[in-house]
């Protein structure tokens, strides 16, 4: 299909038989569709460098535009665009594409492999079930998994959590506390789940070692509540398996034989400040302790020790020191820094009828993504959690997104599905035999809510690379609510099964593609695409 890299080679080609300047063109779908299917501002980029007016570098590079096939137009436009028509074998050529190609449509095969990536996200301690909170992280994160997996990297997806130190110390009182009938220590977790965890393990007979029972039956509980949120990880690494391995201790001894770190007070520091943070970290206490820091430290070269080319951390607001403490880890190790990727995501506000839900794991009054996946479902917990950019805070009302109607974004793309689904059976049920798209007219798809369905359609492919780019998820759901709105714009204005048999089939495999690409895009966000509503 003609597209942006094959207009790119042309543009390049005709700048040069016309003597104008070289230059890497980029190419944009105008908002209104009178300016055709693509336009690129090159010829304005260029107006200076070429020294005469951008509508004559434009009209310049028009004239030794070669011949391209699929593009019935080209055109200069205002000031200098070049804006370009596709034909409508091309069109035609979308429908049969997105209709064939299953779980294909839409991927991106590089003609070299990005390499490995690991994607780094939730990593909630195991302290207590996984908060409300926890479940935009999940959601991001696991889309932006499958953007990468469609753009040709080879993906890890990776759960870390701090499974040593104070605070398991002080989890593994509490359920201590409760299993022996008294209230937690002051700086413990309180909640119904510490008693539940002590009731478990005391019927299991398991009170040999409390606190390990106590974590390992909450590592479960986690596991399971991202399975029921469709998350699944390629492995889960524990803080511990650092400290038992020696990673901590090398990575320090590392840190001091080059020079990076020194004592002070009694601790041993590591001179980030040398590396651009804010100021300098602890690696070892005074009372011979390490540090988290110092289990940062050492993650950081285990995940480069394992070979892969981009280590993607995915973190909360509050977690925005992190980024300066992690280029900094990255720089003092000798590490390639350009590997290392934190990504900040704002909080969310969690909202009853407009009224907050507070929240707070220490204290146990707190809402769990259990209870949130019970209360609204996974499709619109995830759906309400993808479609707004991970910077920007979201406000997420639970007696809004439950809303059966228009208004809620999930039931508007889903019922488009179950919709096409409909019509589908409807066109059994009258005895339409398709055929294969292939073997459709599609040329008789000349209404213009025909031809704009099938220009959202073949959005989609560089929808989703510009999405994986961008590690921005929320792409993928607004670009399905516009692809929705084609399909309902298409189904009000054309009769799909009519007495016209060869158009019946045409329109049926418009809508065969139609529905692959819903079911793509909402794959990505971990969405069903129901066949009924």
């Amino acid at each position: 299909m003609t597209g942006p890299e094959q207009l790119a080679t042309a543009v390049r080609q005709a700048l040069g038989e016309a003597g104008l300047p070289d230059a890497e063109p980029t190419f944009e779908r105008p908002r209104q569709r009178e300016h055709g299917d693509w336009s690129t501002n090159v010829a304005l980029a260029l107006a200076k460098r070429a020294g005469v007016p951008p509508r004559q570098v434009a009209q310049r590079l028009v004239a030794k535009l070669p011949a391209l096939h699929g593009i019935i137009a080209v055109e200069v436009a205002g000031p200098g665009f070049v804006n370009f028509r596709l034909s409508h074998d091309v069109l035609e050529q979308v429908v049969r594409d997105a209709a064939s190609r299953g779980q294909m449509w839409g991927r991106y095969v590089p003609e070299r492999s990005p390499g490995r990536i690991q994607v780094e996200f939730v990593s909630a301690n195991p302290t207590g079930p996984l908060h409300i909170g926890a479940g935009r992280w999940a959601a991001v994160g696991d889309a932006m998994a499958n953007l990468f997996e469609l753009t040709g990297w080879g993906v890890s997806r990776e759960y870390y959590f701090n499974d040593a130190g104070e605070q398991m110390e002080r989890f593994g009182a509490s359920v201590q506390s409760a299993l022996e009938g008294r209230p937690p220590p002051d700086d413990g977790y309180r909640g119904g789940y510490i008693q539940e965890l002590a009731e478990e393990i005391l019927a299991a007979g398991e009170t040999d070692d409390l606190a390990e029972a106590a974590y390992q039956r909450m590592l479960h509980r986690i596991e399971a509540t991202l399975a029921r949120f469709r998350v699944h990880f390629d492995s889960y690494f524990g803080e511990r398996t650092l400290h038992e391995s020696g990673a901590i201790r090398r990575v320090i001894d590392r840190l001091v034989q080059e020079g990076h770190a020194y004592e002070l007070d009694g601790a041993l520091w590591l001179r980030t400040t040398a590396f651009g943070d804010d100021k300098d970290r602890v690696l070892r206490r005074s009372d011979g302790r390490t540090t988290y820091f110092a289990a940062d430290c050492a993650y950081m070269a285990n995940k480069l020790e394992r070979g892969f080319d981009r280590c993607i951390y995915l973190l909360g607001a509050d977690h925005h020191g992190y980024v300066g403490r992690l280029k900094a880890i990255a720089l003092a190790e000798g590490l390639d820094v350009e590997r290392i990727e934190i990504i900040i995501g704002q909080l969310v506000n969690f909202l009853r009828g407009g009224k907050a839900v507070r929240m707070s794991k220490r204290s146990g009054e707190f809402v769990t993504l259990d209870d949130l996946i019970n209360e609204v479902g996974t499709d619109a917990a995830r759906y309400t959690f993808l479609r707004t950019s991970i910077d920007v805070t979201l406000d997420f009302d639970l007696a809004e997104v439950v809303k059966a109607d228009r208004e809620n974004p999930v039931y508007y793309v889903q019922y488009s599905s179950a919709r096409i689904a409909g019509i589908m059976r409807k066109a059994t049920e009258r005895g339409v035999e398709p055929g294969t798209v292939d073997d459709a007219r599609l040329e008789l798809l000349t209404h213009e809510s025909e031809a704009e369905l099938i220009r959202r359609i073949a959005a989609y492919p560089e929808t989703v690379r510009y999405a994986a780019a961008e590690r921005a998820p929320h792409k993928i759901a607004r670009y399905a609510e516009e692809l929705a709105e084609a399909f309902h714009r298409f189904y009000t204005e054309c009769q799909v099964v009519s007495d016209d048999g060869e158009l019946t089939v045409a329109r049926y495999w418009l809508c065969m593609a139609t529905r692959r690409t819903l079911v793509n895009a909402l794959g990505i966000l971990g969405v069903s695409a129901p066949d009924r509503m």
